[in-house]
C-alpha cells in the first residue's frame, strides 16, 4: 500500500511552476473531499481520498491552473458521495462546480445498454469540453490513476477498462498532443489485454538494458559531438520506445522482438526552427538516411499541434535509429499539448472560440451537435482516434488534413455537405480520378458535381472520415424514411377506403394527428413512417376512427396488419431465445454482419417482408440503419441456448503457417453466451507462445 498523500506535498508541487497560486483554495478543496469521502474505501483498501489526491498530482503534473486542480479533488464527489452541485457551486464557485459536472457520469438515468450509458457519458464529457477544455484533462487524469490502480478490480472489468482506454482515452490523450499520458496509458492497456505479450517485452527489453544503455551513450556522444563541431547547441537524449509502440510494431509487420532493430528513439531539442533542419543536415551528412523514413511535421504540423523533424538513419553497428529534432518549446508543446496552450490562458475563460485554434477539438465538436444517435456518435470517435495525416491542398491553396486512407468523397463532405452529396468524381492535380481514388499527401483536389449525383450505401466502404460518414448515413436515412412515409400512407389509405373514410379529411379535423399523440408518436409523420416500416398496424389507427362493432376481425394475413409484413414461425420464438418488445410471434433472424450471442447486449431492426432482424449494439450496420425502426429486443431463458458462431453446427479447426514460425489458428466452438467466449478469448491469451486471441468476424 502506498502512504497517503499529503495535501502539503500538492500545495508545493503547484507553488513549484504557479508562484501566486491560491493554495488556500486548494487546502479547503482537500479537507472538503475529505469530509465526504469519510469511511470510503477503494477496492484496494486504502482511503478513497487517496484516488482524487492522485488525480489532482497528475493534474498539477500537467501544469494547470488551481481550479483545474481543485476540480480534480471533487470530481467524484457529486457522483459518488451525497454532495450536490449546487453545494459545490456555493462553496468553490460556478467555474469548479462546471468543471466537476462535466465529468460527472449520467448516473441517475436509465439507458438500455452498457454501450448507450457509456456513449451518452462521452458526450456530456465533449458537450462540458466544449465550454471548458479543462474538462477532459481532469477526465484523462483521473482515467491515468484509475489505470495505475486496475489491479484492484475483477478480471472482468480490467479488460473492459483497457479496452476503453486504448480505444478513447489513450487516442485522446494523443489528439490533444499530451504524448507522456497516451504513452502510459498505452502500456498500461497492453498490460491487462496481453499480459503475456507485456510481461515478455518487460523480460527483453530488461534483459537488454546494460547493453541498451552503453549503445544510448555511446550514439549520445556522437551526435553531441558533431553538433558541437558545427556550432549547434543542443540536448541530445535517448530511451527506449514504450511497450505498446514495439508491441504495434511486432503486430504490424509481423516480426519477434529480436527483428526488431529501431528500439531507441533519440532526441535532439535545439533553440530555433532553423537550427532543426541544420542538425538534421548534420546527421544524414553523418549516416545514411533510410529512404521514405523522413518526415517534416514542422512545416506541416500534426492536428494535435506537434511539430518536429523525424528520420531514421542506419547508425553504429548497422542498427536503424530513430531521431527526432525540435525546438525546446515544439517538445514543451509535444509532451504536454493542449495543457501547455491552456496554462497562458490562466485568469481568462477558455470558451469555445479559442477550441477553433484546435482543429481536431473542433470537428469534435460538430460531431456531436450533427450526430443524433450517441451510439453513432461514440463509433465514430473511435475510427477517427487512429489517423495518420495526409495532406492536401483546395484548389486556393489551403491546406487541409485528412486521416490516412480517405478518398475524394471525404474532401467533398470536408468542403460542404451539398458538394458531397453531388460529387461524381474528382481532379487531382488537373487528372480525371474516379470516387475511389485515395488521397496522398500533396495532392491538389478539385471536386466535380453534377445535380442527378446522390450518395448510396457503397460510399460507406469508400470514406474513412466521421464526418462523411454522418452525412452519407443521414442522407439514406432520410430517403429510407420518406419511401416508409409514402408506403404508410399508401396502406392506412387503402385500409380507411374500405370503411369509406377518407385520410384527408380526418387530417383536416385533426384526428390523424389525435392519433399520432395517443400512439407516442411525435406528428403525422412519424406516424406514417412506423406503418411503413411495420411497427404500427393500420388496425391499430382503425380502432380509433371505426366503432368496434362495425370493425373487422384480424386476419391472420391481412392487408395492412403485421401478419402480412411477417410470416409467423411456430415455436421459433422460443427456439431463438429472443423476445421483441410488443410484438407477438413474429419471424426473428440474427445477423450474419455481426453474429450476436447470448449476453450481449443488442438491438432489433424492423425490415418489411423479413421481419425482426437481431444485431450486436454497436455493429457497422447497425449505425447505417434508420434508427425509426429500431425495436428493444432482449434475451430469454437467461440466454442458455447454445448456437454456433458463423451458423454452422460442426466445431472446426484450421491451422495456416508461416515461415517466420508463427500461425494462425481458427476454431469455430459452440458457446453458450458471451461471458463463456471472453472466458475461452481470455484463457487463449494466457498460453504462452500465444500473441492474441480474438472472435472471428463475418
Amino acid at each position: 500500500m502506498s502512504r497517503e498523500p499529503k495535501v502539503t506535498d500538492l500545495m508545493e508541487k503547484i507553488q513549484a511552476y504557479h508562484p501566486t497560486a491560491d493554495v488556500g483554495l486548494i487546502r479547503q478543496a482537500y479537507d472538503f473531499s475529505a469530509k465526504v469521502h469519510k469511511g470510503q474505501k477503494r477496492l484496494s483498501g486504502e482511503p478513497y481520498l487517496v484516488h482524487p489526491m492522485a488525480v489532482a498530482g497528475i493534474i498539477a503534473d500537467l501544469k494547470l491552473d488551481v481550479p483545474s486542480v481543485v476540480g480534480g479533488l471533487l470530481h467524484d464527489t457529486v457522483e459518488d458521495t451525497l454532495t450536490t452541485l449546487d453545494e459545490v457551486k456555493g462553496l468553490f464557485g460556478p467555474e469548479i462546480a462546471a468543471l466537476v459536472d462535466g465529468v460527472t457520469k449520467l448516473s441517475r438515468v436509465n439507458f438500455t445498454s452498457h454501450e448507450e450509458k457509456q456513449a451518452e457519458n462521452f458526450r456530456k464529457m465533449i458537450l462540458a469540453m466544449a465550454k471548458d477544455v479543462r474538462v477532459i484533462l481532469i477526465k484523462l487524469a483521473d482515467r491515468t490513476h484509475n489505470m495505475r490502480t486496475l489491479s484492484h478490480l475483477p478480471v472482468e472489468k480490467q479488460i473492459a477498462t483497457a479496452q476503453e482506454t486504448l480505444e478513447i482515452y489513450a487516442p485522446l490523450s494523443h489528439r490533444l498532443g499530451i504524448a507522456w499520458v497516451k504513452d502510459e496509458l498505452e502500456d498500461l492497456a497492453l498490460k491487462y489485454l496481453h499480459p503475456e505479450i507485456y510481461y515478455q517485452l518487460k523480460r527483453n527489453v530488461a534483459k537488454k538494458k546494460a547493453a541498451r544503455e552503453k549503445y544510448i551513450n555511446e550514439v549520445i556522444s556522437i551526435i553531441s559531438k558533431k553538433l558541437e563541431e558545427e556550432g549547434i547547441d543542443a540536448d541530445v537524449t535517448g530511451r527506449p520506445k514504450h511497450f505498446y509502440s514495439i508491441y504495434q510494431k511486432m503486430e504490424s509487420q509481423s516480426l519477434l522482438y529480436d527483428q526488431i532493430y529501431d528500439l531507441v528513439a533519440f532526441r535532439i531539442l535545439v533553440d530555433a526552427a532553423r537550427e532543426c533542419y541544420e542538425a538534421l543536415g548534420v546527421i544524414h551528412a553523418h549516416w545514411k538516411p533510410v529512404p521514405g523514413r523522413f518526415k517534416d511535421y514542422i512545416a506541416l504540423p500534426k492536428a494535435n499541434m506537434y511539430q518536429s523533424l523525424h528520420t531514421t538513419v542506419i547508425g553504429p553497428y548497422g542498427e536503424r535509429m530513430e531521431i527526432q529534432i525540435r525546438t525546446h518549446e515544439m517538445h514543451r508543446v509535444a509532451e504536454e499539448g493542449i495543457a501547455a496552450h491552456w496554462r497562458y490562458k490562466e485568469g481568462k475563460d477558455f470558451q469555445f472560440n479559442e477550441i477553433q485554434r484546435f482543429a481536431w477539438l473542433r470537428q469534435l465538436i460538430e460531431w456531436q451537435q450533427n450526430m443524433q444517435d450517441p451510439q453513432e456518435f461514440l463509433h465514430s470517435i473511435k475510427e477517427d482516434l487512429f489517423p495518420e495525416e495526409v495532406y492536401v491542398f483546395t484548389p486556393k491553396g489551403d491546406l487541409l488534413n485528412f486521416p490516412k486512407g480517405c478518398t475524394v468523397i471525404d474532401f467533398a463532405y470536408r468542403i460542404h455537405s451539398e458538394v458531397g452529396h453531388h460529387c461524381t468524381g474528382a481532379r487531382v492535380n488537373g487528372q480525371l480520378v474516379p470516387l475511389k481514388y485515395l488521397l496522398r499527401s500533396g495532392d491538389t483536389i478539385e471536386i466535380i458535381t453534377t445535380h442527378q449525383q446522390t450518395p448510396s450505401r457503397d460510399w460507406l466502404k469508400l470514406v474513412k472520415t466521421a464526418r462523411a460518414k454522418s452525412k452519407i448515413r443521414n442522407w439514406i436515412k432520410s430517403q429510407q424514411r420518406e419511401r416508409s412515409v409514402v408506403l404508410g400512407r399508401q396502406i392506412l389509405e387503402s385500409d380507411l377506403h374500405r370503411y369509406k373514410l377518407d385520410y384527408v379529411g380526418l387530417r383536416r379535423e385533426g384526428k390523424i394527428d389525435s392519433i399520432a399523440k395517443e400512439l407516442g408518436m411525435k406528428d403525422e409523420e412519424t406516424l406514417l413512417a412506423s406503418i411503413g416500416y411495420g411497427k404500427v398496424t393500420p388496425r391499430q389507427i382503425l380502432a380509433k376512427v371505426v366503432p368496434l362493432d362495425k370493425l373487422e376481425p384480424a386476419r391472420k394475413q391481412g392487408e395492412g396488419t403485421l401478419e402480412r409484413l411477417f410470416r409467423m414461425v411456430s415455436g421459433q420464438k422460443r427456439d431463438l431465445a429472443i423476445k421483441v418488445q410488443g410484438v407477438e410471434d413474429v419471424l426473428v433472424r440474427f445477423a450474419r454482419c455481426c453474429h450476436p450471442l447470448p449476453g450481449e447486449e443488442i438491438v432489433g431492426f424492423i425490415t418489411r417482408g423479413r421481419g425482426v432482424t437481431v444485431h450486436v449494439s454497436g455493429c457497422s450496420t447497425v449505425l447505417e440503419s434508420d434508427p425509426h425502426r429500431k425495436v428493444e429486443v432482449t434475451w430469454q431463458d437467461n440466454g442458455q441456448t447454445p448456437r454456433p458462431i458463423n451458423d454452422v453446427n460442426i466445431a472446426r479447426a484450421q491451422v495456416r503457417t508461416f515461415p517466420d514460425q508463427k500461425a494462425v489458428n481458427t476454431f469455430e466452438v459452440m458457446i453458450t453466451n458471451s461471458d463463456q467466449l471472453k472466458r475461452v478469448l481470455r484463457n487463449i491469451t494466457r498460453v504462452k507462445g500465444v500473441y492474441k486471441a480474438t472472435r472471428a468476424k463475418g
